[in-house]
Order: C-alpha cells, then structure tokens, then sequence
C-alpha cells in the first residue's frame, strides 16, 4: 500500500481545479497495487481551485523548521495550511502503516528534489515540498511520478 498525490490519478485537486494525470504508469499500478489518494493542501483546508502558491527563500525542511513561508500569488500566507495539510498525510500513512508516498514534481507540498524557487516565473530549485519533508522525516520513501 502506498499514498500517492490524488492529482496524479485523475482527481481533479490541483491548484487548478485539474488533475495533472500524464503518466500513465500511476494509473496501471492502481491494478497491482494498493494506492491511497491524497493532497495536502486540501488536507490543510485550501480550497480547490486556488491561486499558485510557492515556497519562498527554502524548502519545505525550512518551512517545517519555522524559517521561511509559502505565499500564493496574491501574497497571501498559506503556510500553516501547508504543514496542517501535511500533517494530516503524515496521519493516514501511520495508521495505513504506509512507507512510501508517490509525489507530483515540484509541488510544494509534494515535490521530492526540485520545487519552485518563490519567483512564480517556473524556476525550479534543489528541495522537497512541505509534505514531502515531513514524510521523509518519519522514515517514509519517497518517489515521483517521473520515477514509476
């Protein structure tokens, strides 16, 4: 059993109001594996669709550490729902005994090596997204979607 970000198989939660299902493979493991939907953000309490929303001056290690904030676009601070949200995840892996969690790229919640450096202009930079960290922090594995 393993969560995945909902976004990836064909739940419409992004910030969009999309899903962002373009691999297929997430959606094949669904007949050979047990995955367990979820998005963080909406865990956290933001409603779907919303504004952008990115980490700025670090990474979601940095955001649980009290350090720096995610915004949206607008400029409005989203961060406690950030970590809300990931807690929440963090919840349902340890009462599913789950020990990966399969991650939308770039995400700030769900990215697992590279995320949007604050800029809202598509620059990436080194990190994980809130959730991520968190989960990494409590022993759990994590991949992307590019890795299935």
């Amino acid at each position: 059993m393993k969560l995945i970000s909902a976004c990836l198989i064909g739940i419409k939660c992004a910030w969009d109001g999309k899903d962002k299902y373009q691999n297929k493979r997430a959606i094949q493991l669904l007949e050979s594996s047990i995955l367990i939907p979820v998005c963080p953000e909406q865990l956290g309490g933001l409603e779907t669709p919303r504004l952008p929303q990115e980490i700025q001056g670090g990474s979601g290690e940095d955001v649980l550490d009290g350090n720096c904030r995610i915004i949206d676009r607008d400029g409005m601070d989203v961060t406690l729902k950030f970590i809300a949200g990931a807690i929440e995840t963090l919840k349902i892996a340890r009462q599913l005994g789950i020990d990966e969690f399969i991650g939308k790229c770039n995400s700030p919640s769900c990215g697992f090596g590279q995320i949007y450096d604050g800029t809202f202009t598509s620059n990436l930079i080194s990190g994980n997204g809130v959730t991520t960290a968190l989960l990494k922090r409590h022993g759990i594995k994590i991949i992307t979607e590019k890795e299935l």
